[in-house]
């Protein structure tokens, strides 16, 4: 694959008789057509295609959502049991490069001498915050991708270490090195640290304006999100650099995290056409009914299965009652045979609020920095409890809800605190998903070997029980583009030779 900045060129090879270079120019230019693309639009569409891809039918409908048992699929089951077509990873990997590329552009113009004075223009903002967000987000864009798959071509703003050159300005590096999970890392969270303390000088500024979907503009917003999203990556490598992963979680919680659902990144997508949310043209428009939520969630609200033995108001906000008014989970990782049991209208397809046109996909919510902060500090109660708190105000529980709630909730402890965090991620596939191979919780989720569903069909007793496809376990990756294995043959085999082979069971770095 060619990551590399779109080059658009044109050979001319024309005889001109008595017309000069300036004629020429002036009759080959385009007043409809601007040479350089505001850096504002440059934002939108990469925070739209950031957001598509990371919630793409492929790779979280079918890969992500399952794998957390947030869904079920009925019909067609082999996703659920990790039978994953290599086919899946195209659209991400391709349409995640693209909004690099996009946030790369608005970091060359904002500091190109020809067009840095442009790029302020119509309230685009400061050129130093322009770039710091553009940090910020590809840092996201890059997290995502190497939790997805591992060692991946990559590129820093501040480190111009060798294995970094995904989007590089030199034309000539069409193959790509792939650079290691570790290196990538530890670049990003100095990415997100170095961007945040740009951002802490402009803090009442405005950037972007409203082309900004995520935050309106506001660099205060985006500066708790870089140091959110530290804290969140920090603490995903604490067994593998505890030193590091401490210095900076310390630093990012004094320097400012998220404090309410204010702070929450997200996307809100469009009721019109074609910018709806991926589940909303998957499921309404598509008219595609292979998802429902999964029996293993629905019973976890329910109170009837892991350890919350009381009803979660966030029930109705994830799932819709089937036709009888009842919430009804699909059953989890059915044989093939098995997956048209259950006929559509009864069992509980996702709810309202996450499967409606505008949606507000959710990039890091404070909620999951309570509980990150309640892990770092052995499992803390105060922080474990305002997570809760905050996850469900977020899902709109009312405050006799919310009071009800906490005063049944169980002490903080580790299954109790990774358990909430799992309810809370709901909608959020790869994170959840990261997080379920980091800490091996919940405990409630379905493993090989398990009964899922037991009952009779025409008179005769049936149970059937979770065997997966391929291996014992969830995934721990994605395979690589199978165009990677074409185009970018030596690098791609490189980054085998440093990670393993290129199956879905190859463990990442953090994860080892």
């Amino acid at each position: 694959m060619k990551i590399k900045n779109i080059i658009y060129t044109s050979l001319l090879a024309l005889s001109v008789v008595s017309c000069s270079k300036d004629t020429f120019n002036e009759i080959n230019t385009d007043p409809n057509r601007p040479a350089t693309v505001p850096t504002p639009s440059l934002l939108l569409s990469a925070e739209r295609q950031v957001m598509n891809a990371l919630r793409s039918e492929a790779v979280n409908f079918r890969g992500a959502q399952l794998f957390a048992q947030y869904f079920s699929q009925n019909i067609y089951t082999d996703q659920s049991r990790y039978l994953i077509s290599a086919g899946y990873s195209d659209e991400y990997w391709t349409n995640t490069y693209k909004a690099l590329n996009n946030l790369n552009e608005i970091i060359i113009l904002n500091e190109d001498e020809s067009t840095k004075i442009q790029a302020q223009a119509n309230g685009a903002g400061a050129n130093s915050t322009q770039i710091a967000i553009s940090r910020i987000l590809k840092s996201f864009a890059f997290h995502s991708l190497t939790d997805v798959f591992g060692d991946i071509p990559y590129e820093s703003y501040g480190n111009k270490d060798a294995d970094f050159e995904a989007l590089k300005r030199n034309p000539d590096i069409l193959t790509p090195k792939y650079a290691s999970q570790e290196k990538i890392y530890k670049d990003i969270l100095n990415e997100l640290k170095s961007a945040a303390d740009t951002l802490a000088k402009y803090k009442s500024g405005i950037t972007f304006g409203n082309s900004d979907i995520i935050y309106q503009g506001k660099n205060e917003k985006w500066f708790k999100f870089a140091n959110s999203l530290r804290l969140r990556l920090a603490n995903r490598i604490l067994s593998k650099d505890r030193a590091l992963a401490t210095q900076h979680i310390q630093d990012a919680i004094e320097k400012g995290v998220f404090t309410s659902n204010d702070d929450n990144a997200g996307f809100v997508y469009s009721t019109g056409s074609p910018y709806e949310a991926p589940l909303f043209r998957a499921t309404v428009t598509a008219n595609r009914k292979d998802f429902a939520v999964s029996k293993v969630l629905v019973d976890v609200l329910k109170g009837e299965k892991g350890p919350f033995k009381f009803a979660d108001p966030r029930l109705s906000k994830y799932a819709k009652p089937n036709s009888k008014n009842v919430y009804k989970g699909q059953p989890y990782g059915l044989p093939l045979a098995a997956g048209n049991l259950f006929p559509i209208d009864s069992v509980s397809l996702p709810g309202e609020v996450i499967n409606k046109a505008n949606a507000n996909e959710v990039l890091q919510e404070y909620a999951e920095v309570e509980f990150l902060i309640s892990e770092f500090n052995g499992w803390e109660q105060s922080s474990y409890e305002k997570g809760v708190k905050a996850s469900l105000e977020r899902w709109g529980a009312s405050a006799a809800e919310v009071s009800t709630y906490l005063g049944k909730l169980p002490a903080a402890n580790k299954e109790n605190v990774l358990s909430q965090k799992y309810l809370a991620l709901y909608g959020q596939g790869i994170e959840s998903w990261s997080e379920i191979r980091r800490t091996g919780y919940p405990l409630f989720l379905v493993k090989k070997g398990d009964v899922v569903w037991s009952g009779t069909i025409e008179g005769k007793p049936v149970s059937y029980t979770f065997v997966p496809e391929i291996g014992n376990e969830i995934p721990s990756r994605l395979v690589y583009p199978l165009k990677e294995q074409s185009t970018n043959k030596a690098n791609y085999q490189s980054a085998l030779g440093n990670q393993g082979d290129d199956v879905q069971f190859t463990k990442l770095w953090w994860n080892r």
